[in-house]
């Protein structure tokens, strides 16, 4: 489906048309998932986040106001389900008594390295969020969700150069983080 004819499903669906929901949700599936995918390190994991960001995306489009592309809302969307999945994966995994996330990863000779990398990833963005939360979001939308600087800017409603100096401090402080080991 083309960026045109699933912005215009957008808008329809965000005046109530049920039947352009249908049509918008069967279209960006794929899309979602393989999204949620970059972000999680287990195929189940990203299948899960997929669902979630599914039924947000129903339930929240009525407030879809157009002020940015169907896109960039949607990442956004997926870039806080997808964190969000990661969290209560993180909590379960804590009630069950393990001191780490568990990974079954089918070959761990490719998947594992690309699999903790990940991780050690999402928990240091948790870290951050926790100390700088207006960090998170432009870095998340710029480094893993692949926006341009202007749809992040248009989308979190500040300027341009605050997003570029809010992913240079992300960066750095992530990369601290990383290189610490948390």
């Amino acid at each position: 489906m083309r960026d045109e004819e699933q912005e215009e499903l957008a808008r329809k669906a965000a005046g109530g048309d049920r039947g352009a929901l249908e049509k918008l949700l069967a279209a960006i599936q794929p899309s979602v998932l393989r999204r949620c995918a970059r972000f999680l390190p287990c195929y189940q994991d990203a299948e899960e986040a997929c669902q979630d960001v599914l039924m947000q995306v129903a339930r929240n489009i009525g407030g879809f106001e157009g002020r940015s592309k169907f896109s960039t809302w949607l990442h956004v969307i997926i870039a806080n389900g997808s964190r969000q999945t990661y969290r209560t994966l993180k909590r379960r995994a804590a009630e069950q008594g393990y001191a780490e996330m568990p990974i079954d990863v089918a070959d761990a000779r490719t998947t594992s390295v690309i699999a903790g990398s990940r991780l050690d990833l999402l928990d240091a963005l948790e870290k951050l969020e926790t100390s700088k939360a207006d960090l998170v979001a432009p870095m998340v939308l710029r480094d893993i969700c692949q926006l341009d600087y202007r749809e992040i800017a248009v989308h979190l409603g500040i300027p341009e150069g605050t997003v570029k100096s809010r992913i240079h401090q992300a960066r750095g402080q992530v990369r601290e983080y990383l290189l610490a080991g948390m």
